[in-house]
């Protein structure tokens, strides 16, 4: 404990990882180097949509330095089919909620058809990456174009042609829910309206792109993996089954990543083909990916088309919802329904919308897989949503703000069942929290709307534009079904961790410190944190869905309870006292109230090791280590309100930021230097999202944003400062009372920005209902006012 005896949770402790990653001494999947390593290359298709006729390897193969060259029809001669890999739904799920999904599973080598630009048709591997890529120029792609779809209305059409012919239709995903009585309420209100919204396709951009290191050991008939992923313990089952070997005899680890974002948080085919080759060729093979072949087999994300009806009331009380959404997902689907039911579920936000009928639909076309990024539906639901609250208050001639107040569920009524199941299968309760409160810190933090509204009016006067946006979301976080963690004591007295979570920058290896030395009232340089490595601990689910501060702390005082047990029972025999007189201070065990009667955790460990008489009393096991796996009841609900003011140049369009605000609420603050970091860099990527970045396609499903020339990434010199207020509402749904907070950042910033740009724009009544914003479109609708 600090010395002046105060808990290390909730202090801003500096990232402990930052020493490596700062002076370049971080490792990263590029910087393994093994003896004999060989390099693979994949070929990649230039069509959207073909027929294979023939891959001619024959030159490629011929080639100096060449190892292997291997087609898709080849492999499916030496590889069983990939195993079903998407993520599973509860069975309580599939019971009450109307559905029907339909499961593509993509190939770890095309062999049929290629279905978007970039899919794998073959691998080269040689000495070097040089003659790797040599070689695959030299590969021969007899192709049959034939007709993309890259609109994924039109892949719904009965002409359309038909992706994964084996379905007969490109629709492959389809659910509904509701509460209460949608038509009727509509039949009653005194207004109603519709909308389109389309929250248009980008994706992660880590620094770092994807990366795979195999090696193979012939003795032990075992391989060890290095992946720059977030799903250790998910890459290691799918390749022992692709090997044909016990899960044992893989080992994963991801070493430092530079960046996750959930584009990395499934099992690629890339993970696979590394390990067999390593095997077939009996030496190490190392695949990196270059920033073209990222941004063509990188999954993508959003890209939803919303058609939205509301109805309301005069007081701006939205009485009813209805929302029609369609998702492209792509030419595969890799993580199943999540994302599309995602925003089904957080469409409402934190309105209380009494009557609410929701139909997504998942359409395949010929562009990258679609998967989550930061936020995973609910950047999605939260435009649709946040919208519309503008929409009935320019309507009304309401304040936005105020809007937002008379439909926001208050503090008194939480916890509050929304009427809808989670993705988990368990009803949404949103545990704890204070919306209009949220609300009142982001728009006092720029400066209030009364202050703002002068400030507005006098601006119109001088011939600019300033607008007002606000942006409001919930999110469900620390998703199970599980995560470990291992515990234990080492010789020392120092505290080891170890689990199933996978960091990618966050600072896992700093907070989970503070948590664990708060547990064993230690000092957080006491605790040795290693993570992302299957041979540290056998089952583990991954880092994703702002879920391992939840989870992986809940393991972590889940197993320190268990081992808590042990360490008390031991030390009551050396002390001679009862267990239930005893307490951890200090680094080890003292008796309560006696501050001399103590022995520290170096003792306990010896005291616990197996042999003739340590200490140990009988009927303990020795070691002192525990593991445990904890099941999260359900979601906690994280929060956030965030607020923008714009400048929009009427004469070119652009739009700058003056102002930017985020009131966020993640229940207990572990680390709130973190913390802010997570929200601030949230924010930037999804201001990067409202403003710069977008995947882009032509007709003929080729991509035109392949390159960081082409696709704009928000930079530091447009940045605003982003003023952060805090909230703390403690979850009661586990030991710490902590919510997830990694994604929420990027959630609300496109619609706070639209919102804002219609604000500044209503003399000319400019309506933003698709992102990204562009500066043509807004030039064309003011000069046509």
């Amino acid at each position: 404990m600090p010395d002046d005896g105060s808990p290390f949770i909730g202090r801003s402790l500096l990232r402990r990882e930052d020493r490596r990653l700062l002076t370049g001494q971080g490792q990263f999947v590029a910087d393994i180097v093994l003896p004999r390593m060989a390099h693979a290359v994949l070929v990649r298709s230039p069509l959207a949509h073909a027929r294979i006729r023939s891959v001619d390897l024959t030159r490629a193969a011929a080639a100096p330095g060449v190892l292997a060259a291997i087609s898709g029809a080849d492999l499916l001669q030496m590889l069983p089919p990939v195993p079903e890999g998407q993520i599973s739904l509860p069975r309580k799920w599939q019971n009450v909620v109307q559905h029907k999904f339909l499961s593509p599973q993509e190939p770890l080598l095309a062999h049929d058809k290629a279905r978007h630009v970039g899919e794998a048709l073959a691998i080269v591997v040689a000495e070097t990456r040089a003659q790797a890529e040599d070689a695959a120029e030299l590969v021969a792609l007899d192709l049959e174009a034939l007709e993309p779809v890259v609109d994924p209305s039109a892949a719904l059409r009965p002409e359309a042609p038909v992706i994964h012919e084996r379905f007969g239709t490109n629709l492959i995903g389809e659910f509904s829910i509701s509460r209460g009585d949608a038509d009727a309420a509509f039949v009653r209100a005194p207004h109603r309206l519709r909308r389109a919204f389309h929250h248009h396709r980008y994706a992660a951009v880590p620094m770092e792109c994807r990366g795979v290191v195999a090696a193979y050991d012939l003795r032990t008939d075992s391989a060890t993996i290095w992946s720059s992923t977030q799903v250790v313990h998910w890459v290691r089952r799918e390749a022992a089954g692709i090997l044909g070997v016990p899960e044992a005899r893989v080992r994963v680890v991801a070493p430092d990543v530079g960046g996750g974002f959930g584009g990395k948080g499934h099992v690629y085919p890339e993970d696979l083909l590394m390990p067999f080759l390593a095997r077939r060729l009996g030496r190490p093979v190392r695949w990196i990916e270059e920033r073209r072949e990222h941004f063509e087999s990188a999954t993508h994300s959003r890209d939803q088309w919303h058609e939205v009806e509301f109805a309301f009331d005069d007081n701006g009380r939205i009485l009813a919802l209805r929302d029609d959404y369609l998702v492209d997902c792509g030419a595969w689907n890799p993580i199943g329904s999540g994302v599309a039911y995602n925003t089904a579920v957080h469409l409402t936000g934190p309105y209380k919308i009494e009557n609410l009928a929701v139909r997504g639909r998942i359409a395949v076309t010929n562009k990258t897989p679609n998967a989550p990024y930061r936020g995973a539906g609910r950047p999605e639901a939260c435009f649709a949503m946040e919208r519309v609250v503008d929409i009935v208050a320019h309507t009304l001639g309401i304040e936005p703000a105020e809007v937002r107040r008379r439909n926001m569920i208050r503090a008194e009524e939480m916890p509050y069942s929304v009427g809808l199941l989670y993705r988990d299968g368990e009803p949404i309760v949103y545990d704890s929290g204070d919306y209009p409160r949220a609300l009142e810190l982001a728009l006092e933090a720029v400066g209030g709307v009364a202050e703002f509204r002068q400030r507005q009016l006098a601006a119109r006067a001088d011939g600019r534009y300033l607008g007002l946006g606000i942006g409001c979301y919930i999110e469900g976080t620390g998703v199970g079904p599980f995560e470990s963690a291992l515990v234990r004591i080492e010789p020392t007295g120092k505290i080891y961790i170890t689990g199933g979570a996978a960091p990618q920058g966050q600072g896992m290896e700093t907070i989970f410190a503070q948590i664990a030395a708060d547990i064993w009232k230690v000092a957080p340089d006491d605790v040795f944190v290693s993570l992302a490595d299957t041979s540290a601990i056998a089952v583990g689910f991954g880092t994703m869905a702002s879920r391992s501060t939840v989870t992986f702390s809940g393991a972590i005082h889940q197993a320190s309870g268990k081992l808590r047990e042990k360490v008390f029972a031991i030390a009551a025999n050396l002390l001679e006292c009862a267990p239930a007189d005893l307490e951890l201070r200090d680094g080890g065990v003292g008796i309560v109230g006696v501050p001399g009667r103590r022995i520290g955790l170096a003792e306990m460990a010896r005291a616990a090791r197996p042999g003739w008489d340590h200490g140990r009393p009988p009927g303990v096991e020795a070691g002192l280590e525990e593991i445990s796996y904890w099941e999260p009841p359900t979601v906690t609900w994280s929060y956030a309100v965030h607020t923008a003011i714009v400048g929009v140049d009427i004469d070119t369009g652009r739009v700058a930021i003056e102002d930017y605000a985020v009131a966020h609420d993640c229940g207990v603050v572990v680390n709130p230097l973190l913390v802010e970091g997570q929200i601030r860099g949230g924010a930037v990527q999804g201001i990067g999202g409202g403003l710069y970045e977008s995947i882009a396609y032509d007709g003929a499903g080729q991509l035109l944003s392949g390159s960081l020339m082409d696709y704009a990434l928000p930079v530091a010199s447009e940045m605003p400062e982003i003023k952060v207020r805090h909230l703390h509402s403690p979850s009661p749904l586990n030991p710490l009372g902590v919510k997830g907070v990694g994604e929420g950042g990027a959630v609300a910033p496109p619609v706070a920005l639209a919102n804002a740009v219609c604000d500044a724009l209503a003399p000319f009544g400019v309506e933003v209902n698709a992102t990204p914003i562009r500066l043509e479109q807004l030039i064309r609708v003011i000069g046509r006012t």
